[in-house]
């Protein structure tokens, strides 16, 4: 297996970037293929200090362009697919997160069986097998249990459709009589530098005085480190490149998270933020069962008002759900069959986390002085 590539899809983004500085450490690997709608110059210019490693080609297109898949894949040993449309407070339309992250993630599936492409790692989401409802706690789910989420909402229900898509593809025939071997990893909500969520959070802050927002007061979680799951896709491609453990993880899924405390997503804004002198919202706030009916009551209007305008609610029941529940899930599966242990401690994640959320705050700083210069 001397010589191999591969192409990482959303290679651009929070979690795809950081699979790649871990990728080009890998041994005999010849070629990085990484594909995304657009890189920002910073981003080609961090990714051309990497050149002294391994070849690493940008590409840069959209996995609905069936011609752009087809060429990326040609040639290519394997495929870690991260590319997708995130969309926790359905602000993007539906019918842009189905075709983004089920059509195309078909697109590329149908690729690899033409360019005969052996290996296939999805990125999933944890949001695919819940929580379902504020009122059920779960703690430390795990693999066995065929958790799913029965929520509509297009981003759950995409990414849902699109991880069957990918675990039904387990076993295809390619055009060169090999077979294709997949599998799925279901993170929880991902923290870490750059994190595009917290991000909002904290400048939503920066602009009301240091004060965040609490949304999730009662939830209790495990956030994961984006340096941990993206060590989690390194481990899952080597299995499936392992002749010795691809029959046991062909076909498979795996909850991935790390060391990180249970907590509220309050609680961990607050913890990475509070040395910066950030505070949490005191004021009361709505109790859930009246908030779920309100978010229904906003549905309402928002479907009935459809055929003349395009009202997008606040939040809806699926958001109130997702932000207040208990619901945690074990990495144990993870641990046994692909030697997953978290690469950053819960302490090194939270320092590098916090100094980013530091250089945050000096940007504001810097901004409010030419401001008022």
């Amino acid at each position: 297996m001397a010589g191999w590539s591969c192409l990482v899809t959303g290679a651009g983004g929070f979690l795809g970037q950081r699979i790649i500085r871990l990728l080009v450490e890998e041994k005999e690997l010849q070629e990085i293929r990484a594909l995304d709608k657009v890189f920002r110059p910073e981003l080609r210019e961090e990714f051309s200090k990497l050149q002294s490693k391994v070849k690493l080609t940008l590409l840069e297109g959209d996995i609905l362009d069936e011609q752009c898949v087809k060429r990326a894949c040609q040639g290519t040993s394997a495929v870690i697919h991260t590319a997708s449309v995130i969309d926790v407070f359905n602000i993007i339309p539906k019918e842009t997160i189905l075709n983004v992250n089920v059509k195309g993630t078909q697109n590329l599936l149908e690729a690899c069986a033409q360019a005969s492409v052996p290996v296939f790692i999805y990125t999933s989401t944890m949001e695919v097998a819940g929580p379902n409802s504020y009122r059920e706690v779960i703690q430390n789910a795990h693999e066995e249990e065929h958790r799913e989420t029965r929520w509509s909402s297009p981003y759950p229900y995409s990414k849902k459709l699109a991880e069957r898509a990918v675990l039904a593809a387990n076993g295809w025939a390619l055009k060169n009589g090999g077979t294709l071997y997949t599998c799925a990893l279901r993170p929880p909500f991902i923290y870490g530098e750059g994190s595009p969520l917290l991000y909002g959070f904290i400048d939503h802050a920066l602009k009301n005085n240091g004060v965040l927002t609490h949304n999730s007061k009662l939830a209790i979680v495990n956030p994961a480190y984006v340096g941990n799951v993206a060590w989690a896709h390194i481990l899952a491609l080597r299995a499936l490149r392992d002749p010795r453990k691809v029959l046991n993880i062909q076909g498979q899924f795996y909850y991935i998270s790390d060391d990180t405390p249970h907590q509220s997503y309050d609680d961990l804004n607050y913890t990475l933020s509070k040395e910066w002198g950030f505070c949490l919202d005191s004021r009361m706030s709505l109790p859930i069962s009246l908030k779920y009916w309100l978010g229904f009551l906003l549905e309402i209007v928002s479907f009935l008002l459809s055929p003349v305008y395009q009202y997008r609610p606040p939040f809806n029941r699926h958001v109130v759900t997702l932000l207040n529940s208990v619901f945690t899930i074990s990495y144990k599966k993870a641990q046994r069959e692909l030697g997953y242990e978290p690469l950053f401690s819960w302490e090194k994640a939270k320092q590098k986390t916090m100094e980013w959320v530091g250089s945050l705050v000096e940007q504001h700083k810097e901004t409010l002085k030419t401001k008022t210069h």
